[in-house]
C-alpha cells in the first residue's frame, strides 16, 4: 500500500470516474486503475463496485475512504513540518472568500502578501460559506476567509476584524432623516437583502429578528450584489444594509444616504477559517498577519455587537 494508491482511491471517490480521476491526479487512466486494483489485490476486497454508473464506493471502500483521507493528511503534515523547521513560507496554497468579503478585502491586501511571500502561488476562489465548510472539509481549500463563528467542530478560526454594518437610506424613506439609527428601527419588510445563501443576509434576518419576531421572508427584493442593492435602494425600492468596507467605495454624491448605528453597532466577526489538522499553517499565519495589519488602518474600534451570520 503507498501514499499514491491512496491518493488515486481518493480521487475516484470524488469523481466517480477513473478517467476524470487520472486527468486530476495528472496520470494516465490504465495507470491509475492499474495501482487501484494493485491495493484492492492486496487487501483482497473490492474499494469501486464498477457495474454502477457513475462508479460507486462499496461498503468496506467508504471506510478505507475515510481512512484515506486521515493518512494523507498526516502524510501532507510531514512535508509541512519540514517547511516550518525550515522557516519556509511557499507553495500553492487554496484561499476561498465568501462573496461580500471578495471585492472589498482582497485589493486592500493581495499586492502586499505577493510582494511579501513571493514563493506562495495563491490560487482564489469566491465561494459561498457553505461551498467553503465543505471544500475545507474534503481538503480542496487550504483556508478561506468567511463570516464567523461558523460552530464546526472540523473547522478553526482566527478573527481578522469586526466590521460593522451601515445603513444606506435613500431619499424619502422613514428613516432618513435619522442622522443614527438603531436596531429596532429596521422593519424586514421594507429592506433589500442579498438572494439566499448569503451569509451577509442571514446575518440581517438574525438582526432584524432580534428586535421583531414576527419578521417573516416575504421581502420586496433579492439580489446577488451589494452594488444592485444600493442601485435598487436608489430607485426607491427600500434600504438595505452595507458592511462597512462597501461604503468607501459608495460615490461622494451618494455618501448622504450613509447612516451608522448608535452604539454597540451591529457588526460582523471575519475569520481566516481552516481544518484542523492545520496543513500549511505558517502560509495561513501570514494571510492573517498581513490583513490584520492592513485591517487595522481601515476600521476604528467600535464598541460593537456581534450578529450570527448563521441562519436561524
Amino acid at each position: 500500500m503507498t501514499i499514491t494508491q491512496l491518493h488515486y482511491v481518493l480521487a475516484v471517490a470524488e469523481h466517480q470516474n477513473f478517467t476524470k480521476a487520472a486527468e486530476k491526479c495528472f496520470v494516465t487512466q490504465p495507470t491509475l486503475s492499474m495501482q487501484i486494483q494493485k491495493l484492492e489485490d492486496q487487501l483482497n476486497i473490492l474499494i469501486f463496485d464498477r457495474s454502477k454508473k457513475p462508479i460507486e464506493l462499496t461498503d468496506v471502500g467508504k471506510k478505507i475512504v475515510h481512512q484515506a483521507k486521515n493518512i494523507v493528511n498526516e502524510a501532507d503534515r510531514i512535508q509541512d513540518i519540514v517547511d516550518q523547521q525550515k522557516g519556509f513560507v511557499g507553495g500553492e496554497f487554496k484561499l476561498g472568500i465568501i462573496p461580500t468579503v471578495m471585492p472589498t478585502l482582497l485589493p486592500m491586501f493581495l499586492k502586499t502578501f505577493i510582494k511579501k511571500y513571493p514563493k506562495v502561488k495563491l490560487k482564489i476562489e469566491e465561494l459561498t460559506t457553505q461551498e467553503i465548510i465543505i471544500r475545507i472539509n474534503e481538503g480542496h481549500l487550504d483556508a478561506a476567509i468567511a463570516a464567523t463563528p461558523l460552530e464546526n467542530e472540523d473547522i478553526k478560526e482566527r478573527v481578522l476584524f469586526y466590521e460593522p454594518f451601515v445603513g444606506y437610506i435613500p431619499k424619502h424613506h422613514r428613516l432618513n432623516v435619522k442622522k443614527k439609527i438603531d436596531i429596532s428601527d429596521l422593519d424586514i419588510n421594507d429592506m433589500l437583502l442579498l438572494e439566499d445563501g448569503h451569509c451577509f443576509r442571514d446575518g440581517v434576518i438574525n438582526l432584524c429578528k432580534s428586535f421583531k419576531n414576527n419578521a417573516e421572508d416575504n421581502f420586496q427584493l433579492e439580489s446577488g450584489s451589494i452594488e444592485m442593492l444600493v442601485k435598487l435602494s436608489n430607485e426607491g425600492l427600500g434600504m438595505t444594509l452595507l458592511p462597512y468596507l462597501h461604503t468607501l467605495d459608495i460615490k461622494e454624491k451618494e455618501r448622504h444616504n450613509l447612516h451608522n448605528f448608535n452604539e454597540p453597532s451591529p457588526a460582523r466577526e471575519v475569520s481566516i477559517i481552516y481544518h484542523k489538522s492545520e496543513l500549511k499553517i505558517q502560509i495561513t499565519e501570514a494571510l492573517q498577519d498581513v490583513i490584520s495589519a492592513i485591517i487595522r488602518g481601515a476600521i476604528a474600534f467600535q464598541d460593537v455587537k456581534i450578529i450570527s451570520p448563521l441562519p436561524k
